[in-house]
């Protein structure tokens, strides 16, 4: 069976035709622009791969879509699928699962992205086997997918993780880039607040061991207080700015730290497989969306 995969970016959207194995068979990149720009691009990719000329082999039976947030994912809402209050203006209040399910009358499912990341992680990579881990992809924002007993978690909306607050670091004078908090997670440690605290983005700054030593020590704040939090099983980064693969042992020294044997698990004292690098290559978003689609079949 085929699925239809769509993960919607800041800067791009990708459309993608997989099966079950996870297994991407077909690809193209949207830039992303306005809804009337994008949109009728999308829909017209995806209406190909159900088109009535197709072997039924050869066609999506259901879509699934991971997706910037903030989304209503609440499945009884009458919203469900929406784009919310988000910073990219011409996505605000956006119907996108609605959109499609009426354009392409098949069984359609969303969820965001960093949640639909670990979800690909959780049925094919990083996470494989777990009930319970995290997912924070570091970039120009920050983003925490979580799933719990199998299952994404979502409550009364989706876990805003990158916001957790933080602790100033002694001696770092940086307010941070949050507009709405200032010195929270991604005020203090997203790519942009790399750049914005040092002059220059993170890639050019790979020599400076003391940008990543306060980098590791503002992550690994956040990683503490999703460990007592949430008890993941494991704990996957991914995002740009964990292309700097010196940041893995820093944060794996200053989580242990900062735990301070609060905690004795095995998993804690592995820590090197504990806190890992994503294994699906930057496809985990899609491939997750696949598995989403699945889903939605099955409801």
């Amino acid at each position: 069976m085929l699925y239809g995969g769509l993960d919607v970016g800041g800067t791009r959207m990708i459309c993608a035709v997989g099966n079950e194995s996870g297994q991407i068979i077909d690809q193209i990149s949207v830039p992303t622009a306005t809804p009337e720009e994008t949109m009728p691009q999308i829909i017209e990719y995806f209406k190909s791969k159900i088109d009535p000329s197709l072997p039924d082999e050869e066609k999506i039976s259901a879509l699934g879509i991971s997706c910037f947030g903030p989304v209503d994912v609440r499945k009884n809402s009458k919203t469900y699928g929406t784009i919310l209050n988000t910073p990219k203006i011409a996505w605000k209040n956006y119907p996108m699962l609605k959109t499609l399910q009426e354009a392409l009358n098949i069984p359609v499912a969303i969820d965001i992205d960093v949640n639909c990341g670990l979800l690909g992680e959780a049925t094919w990579g990083a996470a494989k086997g777990l009930n319970d881990a995290v997912y924070i992809k570091i970039g120009f924002g920050i983003g925490v997918g979580a799933i719990s007993g199998g299952n994404p978690i979502h409550g009364m909306l989706h876990p805003e993780g990158g916001h957790i607050r933080v602790l100033t670091i002694p001696g770092d004078d940086y307010k941070g880039h949050c507009p709405s908090h200032g010195a929270c997670f991604e005020g203090m440690a997203s790519g942009e607040a790399i750049q914005e605290r040092w002059g220059k983005p993170g890639k050019q700054l790979s020599d400076r061991p003391e940008v990543w030593e306060l980098e590791a020590k503002y992550i690994a704040q956040a990683i503490n207080s999703l460990i007592m939090t949430l008890s993941p099983q494991k704990i996957i980064l991914g995002g740009s700015v964990m292309n700097q693969a010196q940041l893995f042992p820093l944060i794996r020294k200053y989580v242990l730290e900062y735990i301070n044997d609060y905690i004795d698990t095995k998993e804690l004292r592995n820590i090197n497989s504990y806190i890992t690098p994503v294994a699906l290559n930057g496809n985990q978003a899609v491939m997750g969306a696949f598995k989403l689609a699945e889903s939605a079949i099955a409801e």
